[in-house]
């Protein structure tokens, strides 16, 4: 499958829509932060300075400080298929942030979503 498409997405154009799904259950963006701190490792500062170079997914993952070794307890199904199945590494790592997106959405504790 040629994910390519996906990988040059920028990081900024799907990042309100994480924050808009969160927040339409009730959710915040503090909280979508905390998610994407700890997946990947970035910071406030880091984070903001992506969405306004407007990296793509590709950079944004392949440039992260640390994925998060607990990444790998994230399992189920987004889109269609289970992330733990997902054999491409990077589009793997998309769809985990999209599965814990979704957990927070659901009302998922954030303990629970962060593999504590």
């Amino acid at each position: 499958m040629d994910f390519s498409k996906v990988y040059k997405m920028a990081f900024a154009s799907v990042y309100p829509h994480y924050i808009n799904k969160a927040e339409k259950k009730g959710r915040t963006q503090a909280e979508v932060h905390e998610i994407i701190f700890w997946l990947t490792g970035y910071d406030e500062q880091k984070l903001q300075q992506h969405l306004e170079d407007k990296t793509n997914f590709e950079d944004f993952f392949n440039n992260a400080p640390q994925i998060n070794p607990n990444a790998a307890k994230i399992t189920g199904v987004i889109c269609g298929y289970r992330v733990e199945d997902i054999e491409d590494k990077l589009m793997q790592q998309i769809r985990y942030l999209d599965k814990l997106i979704d957990e927070l959405a659901k009302g998922k504790a954030m303990e629970k979503i962060l593999r504590q």
